[in-house]
C-alpha cells in the first residue's frame, strides 16, 4: 500500500482549521500523543491528556482554540491545527488513511468457493468471498463486500457499498440499507424470545416479523438483532451499535443513537434519536425513551425516559471495604426513614 502523505496546509484545508506553525511539514498518519513521531500528527480531546503535550513528539497536534491560549508556553516550536472540535477532526483526518479494500469496480467479483443461488441478484461491482451463501431470492446491490463464511438468507436485500465482514449471518428476508458496516459474528434476524406458557412448559410463538436496517448503521462484532413477533425491529439511518449488544424483537432505535457494548434491550421498547446509551446498560420491554437522552454505564432503565437529559443508575466504584459498609447502610434506609418520620411526628405534636 502506498504511503499517503500530506501537508498540514493541505490537511488545515481538508479540515477548515488553522495553522499556528511550520505549514510545510510532511505529515504520513496519525498517531496518539504518546507514541506520535516527527511524521505523525496527534489531537487532544480529553484534558486527561493534556500533560503529553510537554513530552508529545508529533510533528503536528489538533488542539482547541481555549487550549491553545492556556498552554501556549508549553507548546515551544510545535506546530498546531486549531479546531473547535479535535476529536470532529480527528474522525475526518482518520480517512485519509484508511487502509480498509474499497468497492471494486466492474463486473461483481464471486469467489469460486462461494455459493449463490440461481435466484439471486448480484449487482455490478460487488465482492463475494470464499465460503460465504446467498440463498434464493436474495438482491445485492453495487459496491456490497460479503465476507468469507457469511451467510445471506433468502428474499434478503442488502443496499448499495454496505460491507459485511466475514461470518455474519442474515436470517431470511432482512433489510440492510446502503453505507452500513457489519462487523464479524453479528447475527440478525434470529428469532426473538417469545414463548407462551403452557400448562409448566413453554409453547413457541412464531416469529413473523423482520428486521430493517436503514443506511449508514454500523454494527459490532457478536451483537445480535431479532426479527419482530409480529412487526418488524428497525434499525433507524445512522445508528451505531458497539460489539456484542442484544436488540430483541420488535424493538426501534432512533436516527444517529449510538450504543456502546454489552448493551441489552427487551422486546418492544422505543428508543428515540440521537441518544447515547452507555456500556453494559439494560434497557427494559415495553419502554419509551425520547430522543436526546444520555444513559451512563452500567445504567438499568425501567421506567420510559420522557424527558431528556442525562440518566444513570447503581453506584461508582469505591474501595472495597467503603463499598461494603456504604452497601450495609443502603440496606438501612428503609428503617432509618421510618425511624426519621417518627422523630418528625414526635417534634411536631411536641412543638
Amino acid at each position: 500500500m502506498k504511503l499517503k502523505k500530506f501537508s498540514l496546509d493541505e490537511l488545515a484545508s481538508n479540515l477548515g482549521a488553522k495553522v499556528y506553525g511550520d505549514e510545510s511539514i510532511i505529515i504520513s498518519g496519525l498517531a496518539t500523543l504518546q507514541s506520535a513521531d516527527r511524521s505523525q500528527i496527534s489531537f487532544l480531546a480529553n484534558p486527561v491528556y493534556e500533560k503529553y503535550l510537554a513530552q508529545t513528539q508529533a510533528g503536528a497536534v489538533i488542539i482547541s482554540d481555549d487550549v491553545y491560549s492556556k498552554v501556549l508556553k508549553g507548546l515551544g516550536s510545535m506546530s498546531v491545527l486549531i479546531h473547535p472540535n479535535p476529536y470532529l477532526a480527528y474522525a475526518q483526518l482518520s480517512h485519509l488513511w484508511d487502509n480498509s479494500p474499497e468497492p471494486i469496480e466492474g463486473p461483481a467479483f464471486i469467489h469460486s468457493n462461494a455459493s449463490i443461488h440461481e435466484s439471486a441478484v448480484i449487482s455490478a461491482g460487488a465482492f463475494i468471498d470464499s465460503g460465504a451463501v446467498v440463498q434464493s431470492g436474495v438482491v445485492i446491490h453495487e459496491g456490497v463486500v460479503i465476507g468469507a463464511n457469511c451467510v445471506v438468507g433468502e428474499d434478503s436485500i442488502i443496499g448499495k457499498n454496505t460491507r459485511l465482514h466475514a461470518n455474519v449471518t442474515l436470517y431470511h428476508a432482512i433489510t440492510i440499507g446502503s453505507d452500513c458496516l457489519i462487523h464479524s459474528g453479528a447475527v440478525i434476524g434470529s428469532d426473538g424470545f417469545g414463548f407462551a406458557p403452557n400448562k409448566g412448559a413453554w409453547d413457541k410463538i412464531a416469529q413473523l416479523g423482520s428486521v430493517v436496517i436503514e443506511d449508514n448503521v454500523e454494527i459490532g462484532a457478536n451483537t445480535a438483532i431479532d426479527r419482530g413477533a409480529l412487526d418488524n425491529t428497525v434499525i433507524e439511518e445512522g445508528v451505531k451499535l458497539d460489539n456484542q449488544i442484544q436488540i430483541a424483537h420488535n424493538v426501534r432505535i432512533g436516527k444517529n443513537t449510538a450504543m456502546a457494548a454489552c448493551c441489552a434491550v427487551a422486546g418492544s421498547t422505543v428508543i428515540g434519536s440521537n441518544c447515547v446509551i452507555g456500556g453494559a446498560s439494560g434497557i427494559a420491554g415495553h419502554l419509551t425513551i425520547v430522543d436526546n437522552v444520555h444513559i451512563t454505564a452500567m445504567t438499568m432503565v425501567i421506567k420510559s425516559l420522557t424527558t431528556a437529559g442525562v440518566y444513570s443508575s447503581g453506584t461508582g466504584v469505591q474501595p472495597n471495604d467503603k463499598w461494603r459498609k456504604s452497601i450495609a447502610r443502603l440496606r438501612q434506609l428503609d428503617k432509618m426513614a421510618k425511624r426519621l418520620a417518627a422523630l418528625e411526628k414526635l417534634v411536631k405534636t411536641s412543638s
